[in-house]
């Protein structure tokens, strides 16, 4: 199967409108509030010797901060308006960048063949992908990983989706990054937060830690406090 035209479409406008400059996509935080903290989590299970993929890499933010701890790093992701831009981002080359929908199975067969056991990184992928994508999502962190490799998994919860409608509620309307991503046909935390560790499992992966966090993002309240969304973490591995 493929991701919908509209949600492939939806990825590349809003990239296109996207400038380069670090912050602009509302989750574009820096790495000190995000990859960091979700390393101290998966870094008990996760073997650094091995390469990490980062799913949904958009910009690169995060892949180029993995580079730096594992013995490779890739960033993945559907639109080739993103994929440009983490180039750009890293003309040093700390990472590689590839194109991919992760529900290409073949793709996604074909690279891990190329990589053999990998670790993964999947930040904020599954709760707004298309409902028929959530599978074919999970399955391809399960494809990746292979028998030695761990992955990292943190989504949005419905809590989320109630301080985003407050954010949204403001005497202005929504802040300019969340306006984009909403005119953009994005559809944040769509999810269920019983969808997420079902679609793990049924993909045939088995949940070795798991708990509460909140991802920051790079807007912010009037009182110049930063939003951060209710998530769930779960380390993986194949079962």
């Amino acid at each position: 199967m493929s991701v919908s035209e509209r949600y492939r479409q939806a990825w590349e406008s809003y990239w296109r409108n996207t400038s380069d400059a670090p912050g602009d996509a509302i989750w574009d935080a820096d790495p000190s509030l995000s990859a960091a903290l979700h390393l101290d989590l998966l870094a008990p299970h996760a073997d650094p010797s091995l390469p990490i993929v980062d799913l949904g890499c958009g910009n690169g933010t995060q892949t180029r901060y993995l580079a730096a701890r594992f013995a490779r790093a890739l960033g993945v992701d559907l639109s080739r308006a993103a994929v440009e831009r983490a180039r750009r981002a890293d003309p040093a080359g700390t990472a590689e960048f590839r194109q991919l929908s992760l529900t290409d199975a073949a793709g996604v067969a074909d690279l891990a063949r190329r990589l053999g056991d990998a670790n993964v990184y999947l930040r904020a992928v599954i709760h707004q992908s298309d409902a028929p994508d959530r599978r074919p999502v999970a399955r391809a962190v399960a494809r990746l990983l292979g028998r030695r490799g761990r992955g990292f998994v943190a989504e949005l919860t419905a809590e989320s989706r109630a301080v985003l409608a407050e954010l949204a509620a403001g005497p202005g309307g929504p802040p300019p990054k969340l306006r984009r991503v909403l005119d953009h046909g994005l559809r944040p935390a769509d999810a269920a937060d019983k969808e997420v560790p079902e679609v793990l499992a049924e993909a045939g992966l088995e949940i070795l830690a798991e708990g509460p966090t909140a991802l920051a993002q790079t807007e912010q309240w009037p009182d110049g406090s930063r939003v951060e969304l209710p998530a769930r973490w779960f380390v993986v591995a194949r079962a």
